[in-house]
């Protein structure tokens, strides 16, 4: 599998795992030591991961058939470093995420996610 497929797969692997509420997928994703960083709805909200994770579950995810909402725009691979723009969706809002990625022991993991939520 190239860099640029394992990359994606992280990325489809963080997405499903946010609509459908699912820890393992999300935990598999993130680094443990990463950061969730962004304004929503005027605050600056800033998380560790099993805080991110806890406000997913808390949300609860999309009926099962849903199609989560995914449009890569951007992926950048410098060697063992990766960013990816992605627009999803998340509890019927729109975001742009900035994922920023680091190959560690040979596997892709998020380990900064900035966002932005559309008005």
């Amino acid at each position: 599998m190239s860099d640029e497929q394992a990359i994606s797969a992280v990325v489809h692997l963080y997405v499903d795992g946010m609509a459908f509420a699912n820890e393992g997928a999300l935990r598999k994703a993130f680094h443990p030591d990463a950061a969730i960083i962004g304004n929503y709805r005027g605050a600056l909200e800033w998380m560790t991961r099993d805080g991110f994770i806890k406000a997913v579950l808390d949300q609860g995810g999309a009926p099962p058939g849903t199609q989560p909402e995914m449009d890569v725009e951007m992926t950048d691979i410098a060697g063992d470093a990766a960013t990816v723009k992605v627009i999803d969706s998340f509890a019927g809002e729109r975001f742009s995420d900035y994922l920023s990625l680091v190959k560690i022991d040979g596997r892709w993991v998020i380990v900064n996610k900035i966002y932005h939520l559309h008005g």
